[in-house]
């Protein structure tokens, strides 16, 4: 309930009303927490609770990582495939350090915990799911994204109804909101864990009559046991809600979301070393991500000079490299004369293309091929980076 105390205005002890421009959602406190949307001309002035402008002092910087699941075990795979490896004295301990960053703290947390506390600054960084940040940071503006694709924990946060009953020729939210039998008396009731972006997103998709439910447990049982008509929640392959006869339908997708870097503005201001750690992450990250799926191809090439070599090489789309081919004399000694028959060409060629360019180096005369695969690729100060200085006003 904190994160949405600039929206409460407290009516008993045990309910709250919280009002939008056009829109209010009640909110009971109980075993299940309902929220309700409904049409409304009056509107409550936001009052933004106080925050403190100053960051605790300590000297360390601290990152919060997922304490549990799949999330966390890839987020640990990837620093260890960016030489970051985490080193746990012991595995029950909620804190860590990483040997490359002397000054840094790892924190295990529960990724909603880690969006609170990068708001409360008791850390500085954390990798979380883009959902998670939107949830609970709820636009806060001292949330910044330093990398938005770590590519791993894909998922989308999305509307699905039965595919029977009602619903069996529903296909689209503009279908859904349609519907004549959602009223104030009877709303449409959604099942989500969702309580910040489900209303958000249906006072912005003109749905007036909805009421929002949490409750504990699989949600995608909600329609078949009559709690609820619909459910908002996260989707990866949709396997488990065909499996429940729901359906997702269109223009029902709130976010696309995966896994991202996220920082407080405020500590990467005012919190020394901050920035620089950040900067040798991203660069890392980036570095490693670049790589992904992409293979260093050496062969030798007889020619009269490198340049011929080249033009032969270039003449084929798939060896054009990052920026073309390196292409450098392989100097061997005959007759006592030290001479450069051969020339050796370098490139970079991503894996879907792999086969088809080892093909294109025999068919030019290319031999002793040689593969092996790319761990990083560090090329100029990437964008994310200059885009994060931006946002600083640096």
């Amino acid at each position: 309930m904190s994160l949405l105390q600039p929206y409460f205005q407290q009516c008993t002890s045990a309910a709250f009303s919280i009002s939008f421009p056009s829109h209010s959602f009640y909110v009971s406190v109980s075993k299940r927490t309902f929220i309700s949307c409904c049409s409304s001309q009056s509107q409550t002035a936001l009052v933004d609770s106080p925050v403190d402008s100053k960051i605790a002092e300590r000297d360390e910087i601290r990152l919060g990582l997922p304490s549990k699941g799949r999330m966390a075990a890839d987020t640990l795979d990837l620093l260890k495939d960016c030489q970051l490896s985490v080193k746990q004295v012991n595995p029950r301990q909620y804190v860590a350090q990483i040997p490359q960053l002397s000054n840094l703290e790892v924190w295990f947390q529960r990724p909603k915990d880690i969006v609170r506390k990068l708001l409360s600054g008791d850390l500085d960084l954390g990798i979380v799911g883009l959902d998670t940040v939107s949830e609970y940071g709820q636009g806060n503006e001292d949330l910044i994204i330093v990398h938005d694709a770590l590519d791993y924990g894909d998922c989308r946060l999305s509307l699905a109804i039965p595919k029977y009953g009602i619903f069996e020729n529903i296909n689209s939210l503009r279908e859904l909101a349609e519907m004549p039998q959602w009223t104030v008396e009877k709303p449409l009731r959604v099942a989500t864990g969702f309580t910040y972006l489900g209303p958000k997103f249906m006072k912005e998709h003109g749905l007036k009559h909805v009421i929002f439910s949490t409750a504990d447990g699989a949600l995608e049982a909600a329609p078949a046991m009559g709690i609820a008509d619909a459910i908002l929640d996260l989707v990866s392959s949709g396997t488990t809600l065909r499996e429940n006869n729901l359906k997702e339908i269109e223009g029902g997708v709130v976010l696309e979301s995966q896994a991202v870097l996220v920082a407080s503005r405020k500590a990467l201001i005012q919190r020394k070393g901050a920035l620089d750690t950040t900067h040798e992450i991203l660069e890392r990250f980036e570095a490693h991500l670049r790589a992904l799926g992409q293979f260093t191809v050496t062969a030798n090439m007889r020619g009269g000079s490198a340049e011929e070599v080249a033009e032969r090489v270039l003449t084929q789309p798939s060896l054009a490299g990052l920026q073309g081919p390196t292409v450098c004399p392989v100097f061997c000694k005959r007759d006592g004369k030290v001479t450069a028959d051969y020339y050796a060409i370098v490139i970079c060629v991503p894996k879907k293309a792999l086969y088809k360019s080892v093909q294109q180096l025999r068919a030019i005369g290319g031999s002793g091929v040689l593969i092996s695969p790319l761990t990083y690729i560090f090329d100029e100060e990437t964008p994310r980076w200059r885009e994060l200085l931006s946002k600083l006003g640096i």
